[in-house]
């Protein structure tokens, strides 16, 4: 699931080398914190949210399909 946020996150951000992603997992669940560069925070999350929701949803229908909980964190 970590590898499909950092593809999409890599082609959004000016400076991809910047681009972090970390899986923390827990009870049938795991939470993905992804970190960009300052200047990026803006182009991941995207206007009125649109983007960060649309890599949500991604998210959470790889998830279940996995039948496990998924939670995108964008970290500052």
């Amino acid at each position: 699931m970590k590898e499909l946020i950092k593809a999409i996150a890599v082609e959004l951000v000016d400076h991809p080398e910047e681009v972090s992603v970390v899986e923390v997992p827990g009870d049938n669940s795991c939470v993905i914190e992804l970190r960009v560069a300052k200047e990026d925070v803006g182009k991941v999350i995207g206007k009125e949210g649109r983007t960060a929701q649309s890599m949500r949803t991604l998210l959470s229908a790889m998830s279940t399909k996995l039948g496990i909980r998924a939670h995108l964190d964008i970290v500052d």
